[in-house]
């Protein structure tokens, strides 16, 4: 091919031919004649009007068909967002996820100032704190809560202090909006590296320990506990009700009364109500820690209570369950006695629908709220049942047979059986994600809920972790998403924290870990021999054999007494013992979580 014929070529495809025929003037017969063509055209059919397009579309040169292309591409690909108003393109983006909103920031600055002005990453920020409770606690936690859920002003003036920007300079500005969108854009991902974290260090193990001791001149354990941001109250064995300060863990009131160890509680914005071996009920004031009342039905022991919307359900080593309503804190009457279990009932919960109570019969029985009438009964425990909690259709429960189950209220199936605790399971707690329980071998286990409840989980995928720094029989623990607090025979009371966890109480977590049992001998607490849980392995002072029957959440009726320890036990703790005084550290890999 010649070099001329090239260059003709080249001329012909390249679109900058015609460019002299784009400044020539339109003919008078193409103005007289494109009118009346236009006005044919549109009467057709559609498919009329595309065939004539098509066929028109192919007698164009190549530098025609480019200009074509230059204003049909954009009629085509036309910016919705930047052309609706910016209240409806809000409405749009509003209910995109972070991965979306960070994908249309990449798109076009219009784009991105769109998402700025609308205020959408505190917006996606702010939904996810109102729906779910992880987001909300970090919130707080972290203290971005005064950034959000508030109106725009405030929102800019606070964003501005952050920045060390003075805000009446740029009091409606769009340097302002900008200043804003930067720093939600920049929270969103550091709220995902802080739940990362937790549920890592849930998984792992990881915490942070803090270390409440509650030992008193007559303390012998705590026996119940409940907490919130501000303080923690505890039931001690030494009959009173200590609440702690959560800034200091400073005890900031003694409740005294009870002429019995104190062992459930459970309080509100109102009222803390307490149950007692002294075999009574009192009420009081949460603020003032007046007793309002005092409460005397049972024969014995008041082993559990709940309450909730004017009603309250307590449960006793009588073998019997008083259902009471709530007027007032002064107003509490006897509704009903449900009566039906053959030993001392250890523990109820209770929602809209169901009373649920646990044995030492080895039962679980549900009652209907409504009628107070027995439903059904779920059988499955070999030993008593220590421990439960209801919710949903889920119950949760733990028995001195080392065991937890998972039950189906509504058909009465066990889902479920939980292998791991080498005593008894004394309490247990669970949410949408996880089981926490703990145990007489001092150990508190962490179970993921959810592979629990799959038929197809591996029994060794279910035991996410074991924590083992009680010296004593666990008694009471309650969680949320970021912390454990347990209590126990040791005297003391735990905050296990996940949220600002370091390396080191990992490492020790798992250095307390050789057998459980032993380790726990050596530090006089608690003794492998007591399986029937009447009898605490405690030596017991002269003139306080009392103390020896109070922890009466275990009766298990029918079972054997405590077995002795076997002659190869008691030669294993004596060489465990003299190792100790001879001052060698006694060290064991940590048992996998199946174990």
């Amino acid at each position: 091919m010649s070099s001329q014929r090239a260059t003709q070529l080249l001329a012909d495809l390249s679109l900058t031919e015609g460019d002299g025929d784009r400044e020539r003037p339109l003919s008078h017969v193409y103005i007289d004649a494109y009118e009346k063509i236009l006005e044919e055209v549109v009467s057709w059919e559609e498919h009329e009007q595309l065939d004539f397009i098509e066929k028109m579309v192919q007698r164009l040169n190549h530098y025609q068909l480019g200009r074509v292309d230059n204003f049909i591409r954009p009629m085509l690909q036309r910016d919705f967002i930047a052309h609706l108003p910016n209240n409806l393109a809000e409405m749009i983006l509003y209910n995109l996820d972070a991965d979306s909103l960070k994908a249309c920031e990449d798109v076009s600055t219009s784009w991105r100032n769109s998402l700025a002005i609308g205020q959408l990453w505190k917006k996606l920020i702010e939904k996810n704190v109102r729906t779910d409770n992880l987001w909300r606690g970090l919130s707080e936690k972290r203290q971005w809560d005064k950034f959000i859920l508030i109106n725009r002003e405030l929102a800019a003036q606070r964003v501005c202090e952050k920045y060390n920007y003075r805000y009446d300079q740029l009091k409606g500005t769009f340097q302002s909006i900008l200043l804003q969108h930067v720093f939600y854009r920049k929270l969103y991902p550091k709220v995902l590296n802080d739940i990362e974290t937790i549920e890592n260090n849930w998984r792992k193990g990881n915490f942070k320990l803090k270390r409440i001791s509650c030992r008193s001149e007559n303390s012998k354990g705590v026996y119940c506990l409940q907490y919130d941001d501000e303080k923690i109250v505890s039931g001690l064995r030494d009959n009173t009700i200590k609440i702690w300060d959560r800034k200091d863990y400073s005890c900031s009131r003694v409740l005294s009364g009870h002429t019995g160890s104190v062992l459930c509680l459970q309080y509100d914005n109102r009222v803390i109500i307490s149950g007692s071996s002294d075999a009574t009920v009192r009420v009081w004031d949460v603020h003032t820690g007046e007793c309002l009342k005092t409460l005397i039905h049972h024969c014995e022991a008041v082993l559990h209570l709940r309450f909730s919307d004017g009603m309250m359900v307590t449960c006793s080593k009588d073998r019997s369950i008083a259902v009471w309503d709530m007027v007032s804190p002064r107003e509490i009457s006897i509704r009903r006695v449900l009566v039906g279990h053959r030993a001392a009932v250890n523990v109820v919960d209770f929602d809209d629908r169901y009373i649920v109570s646990a044995s030492g019969d080895r039962t679980i029985k549900v009652w209907s709220v409504d009628s107070l009438e027995f439903v059904r009964t779920l059988a499955g425990h070999r030993r008593g049942i220590a421990c439960l909690q209801y919710r949903g259709r889920l119950v949760v429960s733990g028995s001195s047979d080392n065991t937890i189950r998972l039950w189906d209220i509504h058909s009465g199936v066990c889902l479920r059986v939980l292998e791991g605790h080498e005593e008894l399971v004394r309490c247990i707690r669970f949410d949408e994600k996880r089981i926490v329980s703990g145990a007489y071998d001092g150990k508190i286990k962490v179970w993921d809920l959810q592979a629990a409840l799959d038929p197809r989980s591996m029994p060794s995928s279910i035991c996410l972790s074991s924590l083992v720094q009680h010296t004593g029989r666990v008694f009471r623990l309650q969680f949320d998403d970021f912390q454990i607090v347990s209590s126990s025979h040791d005297d003391t009371i735990l905050i296990w924290d996940f949220l600002d966890a370091t390396p080191a109480d990992a490492v020790a977590n798992a250095a307390q870990q050789p057998g459980g049992a032993a380790h726990l001998a050596l530090h006089g607490g608690v003794n492998g021999a007591a399986q029937n849980g009447n009898v605490d392995p405690v030596v017991i002072a002269a003139g306080d054999q009392a103390a020896q029957a109070d922890d009466d959440s275990s009766t298990d009726e029918g079972a054997g007494g405590a077995a002795r320890p076997r002659r190869e036990d008691r030669r294993i703790l004596q060489a465990l013992r003299q190792r100790a005084r001879e001052g060698n550290a006694i060290r064991s890999r940590s048992p996998s979580p199946e174990h």
